[in-house]
């Protein structure tokens, strides 16, 4: 009997194997995890969906393997032994429906589907099956609306790209505006940009070479991409958390008999929800496919985890809902759970304003990048007591810095001031009131 790789969720089609449960030899029960997958930010376990032996293994850990490959070849499965042989575990990564995704034909796709033309023409509908692309590029033609069977793929097998996607977007405002597409651009199928040769630093001295992880690939591609597509501005200030300081100290023991620590993040969650609520832009999105803003009515805050794998950012949903109480424990559980590589594919979705609060490390100010699809970004620096002025007199305060990064292709300056400048109030306002328990 065969264990094969399902589907995986809605813009996961691949992973990485990271860790492998079992060995030829091995009696393995129904529902037993037999490996575990890395894909995109989340990893997976992988059950059995039989009880049996062991035959053979098929793949090894750090190979990316595909929906479909073949994992293990399992015998002696008691009632399940008739079973076909091509059986495929029923697993899901996160809750998702799986993507209706027919088998791809041999033969390049690019050259077999309808594309824009350089005069900007549709041939026809498109119709057939969807190109190759990865989770990423799947997950911005999402975003923009954008079928994938008008983009030519100008990567291997002609699979799309997000500079495919980038080249088609610009050819669609081009054609709104009247304006003939650049010779090679999005129809003309020009290539991306050439991959540098690899340089052999050892004849210079030692090295040591360590693969790059799933993860690091998956935060390398979005930040190069949400650098390179949103024009990124940075607010700077500073906010009194004396009193949020001395509340949290106060109230901490309160807390911790509940099981949950208080922290500075927790103020920040609500502070922000405040902010946003004066300042709707800030958690909007934009729709270039249609020209729109999109405006949320919901506060789902995006909380950047520091992990030994790399950044990861879980979503705390309906902040407004919630007391500190809760939020608290909303912390400490994304945290964990972004630390432990537990978290579903739809724990870091959604989000409509993100957080990043380098404070447990040190440092002040910095530009942090906007998590696309998102508009903004606050970066919270250490808190340290400063001299500042006070009613004329010289007194000791505990200062915030602050990094307010957003897309000003629709937020101005002013706007971004106003929104720091209500931010700032709203840190410096918390009262018992806000706390108690």
């Amino acid at each position: 009997m065969e264990i094969r790789l399902p589907r995986l969720g809605e813009g996961a089609d691949s992973g990485t194997v990271a860790t492998i449960f079992v060995k030829q030899g091995d009696r393995i029960a129904k529902d037993q995890p037999v490996l575990e997958l890395e894909s995109e930010k989340a990893v997976a376990s992988i059950p059995s969906p039989v009880e049996g032996v062991v035959g053979s293994v098929h793949v090894k850990e750090g190979d990316v393997i595909k929906v479909g490959a073949l994992l293990l070849t399992v015998s002696d499965g008691g009632a399940d032994a008739g079973a076909p042989s091509a059986r495929m575990v029923d697993a899901r990564v996160g809750d998702e429906e799986p993507e209706e995704e027919p088998a791809r034909p041999a033969a390049p796709v690019a050259a077999a589907r309808p594309v824009m033309q350089p005069t900007g023409a549709v041939l026809e509908a498109p119709t057939g099956p969807q190109p190759p692309a990865s989770p990423t590029v799947r997950r911005i033609a999402r975003e923009l609306d954008i079928d994938l069977r008008r983009v030519r793929g100008t990567e291997s097998g002609g699979r799309v790209g997000v500079a495919d996607v980038r080249r088609y977007v610009q050819w669609l405002q081009e054609t709104a505006l009247g304006a003939r597409p650049a010779a090679g651009g999005v129809a003309a199928g020009a290539a991306p940009a050439p991959v540098p040769a690899v340089v052999d630093f050892a004849k210079w001295g030692p090295v040591e070479s360590k693969r790059i992880t799933t993860l690091r690939k998956t935060i390398s591609t979005r930040m190069v991409e949400s650098w390179t597509r949103v024009p990124h501005v940075t607010q700077f200030d500073e906010a009194d958390v004396t009193a949020i300081m001395a509340l949290r100290k106060k109230y901490a023991p309160a807390y911790e008999k509940k099981g949950v620590r208080l922290t500075l993040t927790s103020f920040a969650l609500r502070a922000v929800t405040n902010a946003l609520k004066k300042h709707p832009l800030f958690h909007a999105s934009m729709q270039e496919a249609t020209g729109e803003v999109i405006f949320k009515q919901y506060y789902h805050i995006g909380l950047a985890v520091d992990t030994e794998h790399g950044l990861i950012v879980p979503v705390i949903r309906d902040v407004d809902k919630k007391d500190l109480v809760q939020l608290s424990a909303d912390v400490t559980t994304v945290a964990d759970k972004a630390r432990d590589r537990k978290l579903a594919l739809e724990e870091m979705q959604g989000g409509t304003f993100s957080i990043s609060n380098q404070g447990g490390i040190g440092g002040g100010f910095f530009t942090p990048i906007i998590n696309t699809p998102e508009v903004a970004i606050l970066g919270m620096g250490r808190s340290a007591p400063k001299p500042v002025i006070r009613e004329g007199k010289v007194v000791e305060r505990t200062i915030l810095p602050l990094g307010l990064s957003y897309d000003h292709r629709i937020i101005d300056g002013a706007n971004a001031a106003r929104f720091i400048v209500d931010l700032v109030r709203e840190f410096e306002q918390f009262s018992e009131d806000d706390v108690k328990i």
